[in-house]
């Protein structure tokens, strides 16, 4: 597993490096072997360290965890705890899928923008700014993405493993676009355009 350790105006010596290799591997040779890669960020906020693990851990399966503390060390131990319960909590349905994964539909290719909420300078404030496509707002970002098939559990799994906010699948029984999303009262909410009524 390629594992790349960076720091946001921190520090990040060989002895950190190492730590985190050795534990991030004792992790996914649990869990995944074939885990990829795994981006690990450490910043710090007043005096507490906050480390942020992103793990490609197969195909389409990416899981995030945070931790904070009074040093690296121990951040990055917190962070990996939350990368471990999230693993332990789903693995047999990742099992699951990862068996599965050869009869699944191959995924929708799709386009994700990033746009900045900010007014251009000498823009009327009445007005929006027009990007591309007919995009309001200004792209700031835009990457590849794929709009996978799944049950909804499965799109719920991607959600909580990934630690987002948002995600969009193609729902596996209606064929429809849905979202699943985390509520502020931190529930899941579920947009099914195929269970409207029409008329």
């Amino acid at each position: 597993m390629h594992i790349t350790v960076s720091g946001k105006q921190v520090d990040v010596g060989d002895a950190l490096r190492t730590y985190v290799g050795e534990q991030l591997g004792i992790i996914s040779g649990k869990y995944f072997d074939h885990a990829l890669e795994a981006q690990v960020v450490f910043s710090k906020a007043r005096s507490f360290f906050m480390c942020d693990i992103q793990m490609h851990a197969g195909r389409n399966i990416i899981m995030r965890g945070e931790g904070e503390a009074q040093d690296a060390h121990a951040a990055f131990d917190a962070a990996a705890e939350h990368v471990g319960k999230r693993l332990r909590r789903y693995r047999r349905k990742v099992n699951d899928h990862a068996r599965d994964q050869a009869h699944r539909e191959r995924p929708t290719a799709a386009t994700q923008y990033v746009l900045s909420q900010d007014q251009p300078a000498g823009a009327d404030d009445e007005a929006e700014t027009e990007g591309v496509n007919g995009i309001h707002g200004v792209v700031v970002a835009e990457m590849p993405a794929e709009i996978e098939t799944l049950t909804v559990g499965e799109a719920v799994m991607r959600l909580d493993l990934a630690h987002t906010p948002v995600l969009m699948f193609r729902e596996r029984k209606s064929g429809s676009l849905s979202v699943v999303y985390r509520r502020d009262d931190g529930h899941i909410g579920w947009i099914d355009p195929s269970a409207a009524k029409v008329g």
